[in-house]
C-alpha cells in the first residue's frame, strides 16, 4: 500500500480539524495502518497558533475515546506539496484553501470532509465554537462518519 498523508483543515484549528485528526488517527491505529497513513491538521488562520484544541471539543471527544493533543497551526505553503489530501470542513475553508494553493495540481488535492460521509447528508461540518453540546456532538458524528468513508476509499 502506498503511503498517504492527510491534512484536515478548519478555520482556527481548535475544534473541527483537530477532532478529525484525532478520530482518524484512532481509526488508522485500530486498522493497523500507522505505517501507511499519516494524519495532521491545520487552520486557515493562525489566531490560535500553538494552542491545544478547544477544551469543550477535547472533553466531548474524550467521552468517545479520542485524545486531541495536537497544537494549532496555520496552513503552510509546503502543506500543498507534502500532503496527498487536504480536507476542508466547509465552503469557506475550501475557498481559502483554493486561494492558497500554489498550483493547479495542489488544488486537485482539496476536498470537502462531508464528501466522504456514508450515513449523513450534511454538506459541511458546522463550526461548534459558539454553540452548545449538541453542536459538538453533531461535529463528532459527522467526523466519525466521514473518517470511516475516507478510510474505506484509501484502503
Amino acid at each position: 500500500m502506498e503511503k498517504k498523508k492527510l491534512l484536515f483543515v478548519c478555520l482556527g484549528n481548535i475544534c473541527r480539524s483537530p477532532a478529525a485528526e484525532g478520530i482518524m488517527k484512532k481509526k488508522v491505529k485500530e486498522a493497523g495502518l500507522e505505517n501507511f497513513i499519516e494524519v495532521d491538521s491545520a487552520g486557515i488562520t493562525g489566531y490560535h497558533e500553538g494552542e491545544l484544541p478547544d477544551q469543550r471539543m477535547r472533553a466531548y471527544a474524550a467521552r468517545r475515546g479520542y485524545e486531541l493533543t495536537s497544537r494549532s497551526r496555520p496552513v503552510k505553503y509546503n502543506d500543498f506539496l507534502e500532503f496527498d489530501l487536504i480536507i476542508g470542513m466547509d465552503d469557506s475553508n475550501i475557498r481559502h484553501l483554493m486561494q492558497k494553493a500554489p498550483t493547479p495540481e495542489s488544488q486537485q488535492k482539496i476536498h470537502r470532509m462531508t464528501d466522504y460521509c456514508k450515513k449523513y447528508t450534511n454538506d459541511h461540518v458546522p463550526d461548534p465554537y459558539y454553540g452548545g453540546a449538541n453542536g459538538f456532538e453533531l461535529v463528532l458524528d459527522l467526523l466519525e462518519d466521514s473518517c470511516d468513508g475516507l478510510l474505506e476509499i484509501i484502503i
